[in-house]
């Protein structure tokens, strides 16, 4: 029972590289030109991402008065790197989250990650949203963007979870996008004011969503929690009716958490997510910030 278990369990998994966008437009399915490679499909040929050793320093910045823990990941190469943002979620930046920040660093990038949480005293997984915390996130910004050691004028938003709403904020309510950021990535984010009664939870998104300009990529898992799922579906749709670049890629056999659960609980389907999702995210990234 356990070998036919992982080989259907293997199977489901080698399917995660057939992964698809969300059938936001019927005639989307029939466009395959954004992930086909001809070189491989005639050739054989199977790109290796460039990845770097990266080196971690903590600092802090104020906000409103308040002393902001960030974690700053780059390539101990030097020389300057494109400037990536990320944000965690209800989790808080622990040490399972850190290792995300420093997965898109490897790709070449310097990140900032502030701890908003610690910032302000505040546990692990809170359900109030405190829309204060906004500011510190939108200060840490300004902190990335004066740094001396990127490359590019504009940073990349990257999130998770609810982090995802923090950056979406910082995208729309504080008019970031464009001018100070030209994409946006996260994985399973909250669509949705975490405070919002829970119809618009399930049936409704964030109308800051309908305000997003910049390109915008999301993960999912198939087997993602269904209210969270129809939000991101549902948001993404929207965007696309209006023409912009946005696109969610579900990863099939694979659910929620796939880009940080431990080891005592990862799965193949996870792992293979997990490092399509990042090297993807790397691709999308440097394209928006080469610009």
């Amino acid at each position: 029972m356990r070998n036919l278990s992982l080989f259907t369990f293997v199977v489901i998994s080698l399917n995660a590289f057939l992964f698809t966008s969300t059938a936001v437009a019927h005639e989307e399915k029939q466009d395959n030109s954004w992930w086909w490679d001809k070189s491989w499909w005639d050739e054989g040929k199977i790109s290796s991402p460039k990845t770097y050793a990266v080196e971690v320093k903590w600092s802090s910045y104020d906000s409103n008065g308040v002393d902001v823990p960030a974690m700053v990941v780059r390539p101990k190469k030097k020389g300057k790197f494109p400037a990536v943002f990320f944000q965690h979620g209800r989790r808080g930046l622990d040490d399972l989250i850190q290792r995300h920040a420093k997965r898109i660093a490897a790709q070449g990038f310097v990140v900032l990650a502030p701890d908003i949480y610690k910032a302000h005293f505040i546990g692990t997984h809170p359900i109030e949203h405190d829309y204060e915390l906004e500011k510190d996130v939108n200060k840490g910004l300004d902190i990335l963007l004066a740094r001396k050691d990127i490359s590019s004028k504009k940073a990349c938003l990257y999130s998770h979870t609810r982090g995802g709403y923090y950056t979406l904020k910082v995208a729309t309510t504080f008019g970031r996008q464009n001018k100070d950021v030209a994409c946006y990535v996260s994985y399973y984010p909250h669509l949705q004011d975490p405070n919002a009664p829970e119809p618009s939870q399930v049936y409704g998104y964030a109308p800051e969503v309908d305000k997003m300009k910049i390109p915008m990529l999301v993960f999912i898992g198939d087997e993602e929690q269904y209210q969270r799922r129809r939000v991101i579906e549902t948001g993404i749709n929207s965007l696309r009716k209006k023409g912009r670049d946005a696109r969610v890629i579900v990863y099939p056999g694979v659910g929620r958490g796939f880009d940080f659960r431990p080891e005592n609980v990862r799965t193949f389907a996870d792992d293979l997510a997990s490092k399509d999702a990042v090297q993807r995210a790397a691709t999308f990234i440097r394209k928006h910030l080469n610009k």
